[in-house]
């Protein structure tokens, strides 16, 4: 099922060509927050994006992919979760909630991307750990 993504990186690479192109080919609504801006702006512009309502979901990236989601997770409303294969982007979203995804472009080869993709769209979250993670706000 197509969702908004809002996407940000600091750097414009052949990995973030390819998670673009693969987004827009599933029919993925795909809101460009900015690429090769500095990763602050990347990662609060994807979370501003998914908190104001502008997007479902978010993917941010940057060298490490830790710089873009702490930068996500200080907008309120945000669960960033930095991911590097498919049961963590599997897990993040079903026992977090996580709405944004952050990846490394350092080691993430754009297989490992698409495993990932598919899990963290294709996963809703387990209600049973909603108290948990409502918390989080």
């Amino acid at each position: 099922m197509p969702v908004r993504i809002a996407f940000g990186t600091d750097e414009c690479t052949p990995l973030t060509d390819h998670l673009e192109t693969w987004l827009t080919e599933r029919g993925h609504d795909l809101l460009v927050i900015g690429k090769g801006i500095a990763w602050p702006e990347a990662g609060r512009g994807v979370g501003e994006a998914v908190a104001g309502g502008h997007a479902d979901l978010g993917v941010v990236c940057c060298w490490t992919g830790t710089g873009v989601s702490i930068a996500a997770n200080k907008v309120p409303g945000v669960r960033a979760a930095l991911c590097t294969d498919r049961a963590t982007a599997e897990g993040a979203r079903k026992w977090n909630d996580a709405n944004v995804l952050a990846l490394g472009l350092r080691l993430t080869s754009p297989t490992v991307a698409e495993e990932m993709l598919d899990a963290f769209l294709g996963t809703g979250p387990d209600e049973s750990e909603a108290p948990n993670y409502r918390q989080l706000g």
